[in-house]
């Protein structure tokens, strides 16, 4: 392994090192990716409290919550991985038709070569790092590109990685727009992007000069549909804490709610119930309420909050980049909070007459990242899962899809291309390639 260096190189200087080192065939062996993923999980495990202080730097995120979402998310894709990945790599057998008696068939998982994965400000470590999980067992070089919006964060991975990962195949590159595009302009063999339908749109128009494959884990307005005859109390709880969730700054954090006239009152009660049992009568002084990541995003949220009636929430203050945990009521449909995804802590509740028309209101706006559904009808259950498209669906809790690593993560339409998480992740930096075998004789 060499040794880590602070000298600069210019990205195709980065790429090109890195394809040598592909081409030795070094990271295609089972026991470099083995120990790759292992060094990285000593990285998490040793250096998760300087990696949890970037975090509260960048986004007020408390050190339970960069633990939990991040840090602990991340430590257990590698597990799940490095328990199954000898396994995953198995040939796979297929039959031969009868006119080829003799021949034997299978396909092999080959690994893509040099892969660049470009990570958000959201959740900087997990959005980055497992991607690379993925991209390490399926035995590849990987240029990793942390968000420069969370520079704290940035600064800390691109510190540890080289001090624990093969330089020679790793490589962090830092910066903003200017360094992004001079590593779009070079020819990779994947390019894994998450972030904004805008830049996907930028990423996938660079990639496709060099005919590059790519993955987009985008976002959009996730719907959350609210059965009449629920559990308001324990719905309310789950929206909230999901919603809440690093100040609502989430991909698939509920977007908006759906539920008809009766239930609506009785819902907004609950949800403002529900904020205070999480956070306190100020979530200002709560120690696990986060930030907005810079001013521009926070005087764009704050743009929306005219939006409906505060059912709670509603505060803010720039100099803390607070926005209060903010529920809104009496929302139009055409209102600026529903023109957009909002990525922050306003949660609109819109009203819909009952299923058919919440399923039209879905059907009638962009795929999104996920949807929700909190109803104990099976007949509601299986005509929103029939009937919509989304990227992946939580009946009863949102977010927790995430967290279960034999579930494919991505989006759909606007909302993305390609997943991964567990063996997902390592089909998305491969080449099933078709082996046929016939013998001479």
């Amino acid at each position: 392994m060499s040794a880590a260096t602070t000298v600069r190189e210019a990205p195709a200087e980065v790429v090109a090192r890195l394809r040598d080192t592909f081409r030795t065939g070094r990271t295609r062996d089972l026991a470099w990716r083995t120990a790759q993923l292992t060094r990285l999980r000593a990285l998490l495990t040793e250096r998760g409290d300087a990696l949890a202080e970037a975090l509260r730097a960048d986004l007020g995120k408390s050190r339970k919550e960069a633990y939990r979402t991040e840090i602990d998310f991340t430590v257990r894709e590698i597990d799940h991985t490095l328990e199954r990945l000898e396994g995953w790599l198995e040939p796979e057998p297929a039959p031969v038709p009868a006119v080829l008696k003799g021949a034997t068939a299978h396909t092999v998982q080959d690994p893509l070569g040099v892969v660049l994965v470009i990570a958000p400000w959201n959740y900087p470590v997990q959005l980055l790092l497992a991607p690379l999980v993925g991209a390490l067992a399926a035995g590849n070089a990987v240029v990793a590109k942390p968000s420069e919006l969370a520079p704290a964060t940035s600064a800390a991975v691109a510190g540890l990685l080289p001090r624990y990962l093969d330089t020679d195949a790793v490589a962090v590159v830092e910066g903003a727009v200017p360094e992004t595009t001079a590593l779009l302009a070079e020819r990779f063999d994947h390019i894994f992007y998450t972030g904004n339908g805008t830049v996907g749109r930028i990423v996938m128009a660079a990639a496709a000069k060099h005919l590059t494959p790519v993955t987009l884990e985008l976002g959009g307005k996730s719907p959350a549909f609210v059965d009449r005859g629920t559990d308001l109390e324990t719905v309310a709880a789950r929206l909230a804490s999901g919603k809440f969730l690093n100040a609502g700054q989430t991909c698939v954090a509920p977007d908006y709610v759906l539920t008809d006239p009766e239930t609506a009152p009785a819902l907004e009660d609950a949800l403002k119930a529900a904020v205070e049992a999480l956070f306190g009568p100020d979530a200002s002084t709560s120690p696990e309420y986060g930030r907005i990541v810079n001013e521009r995003h926070f005087d764009r949220l704050v743009g929306l909050l005219g939006s409906g009636r505060a059912v709670t929430g509603g505060d803010h203050d720039r100099d803390e980049k607070y926005i209060a945990p903010t529920v809104l009521a009496d929302v139009a449909p055409d209102s600026p909070v529903m023109r957009e995804e909002i990525f922050g802590p306003v949660l609109p509740v819109i009203t819909v007459d009952g299923l058919d028309e919440a399923i039209g209101f879905i059907n009638d706006r962009d795929k999104p990242l996920a949807l929700y559904a909190f109803t104990q009808d099976p007949a509601v259950r299986e005509r929103l899962l029939s009937e919509t498209s989304s990227g992946g669906v939580g009946i009863g809790l949102p977010l927790a899809h995430l967290t279960v690593s034999d579930l494919p993560f991505g989006g759909v339409g606007e909302s993305g291309m390609g997943n991964y998480h567990g063996r997902y992740s390592l089909e998305t930096f491969s080449h099933r390639k078709a082996v046929l075998d016939t013998p001479l004789g």
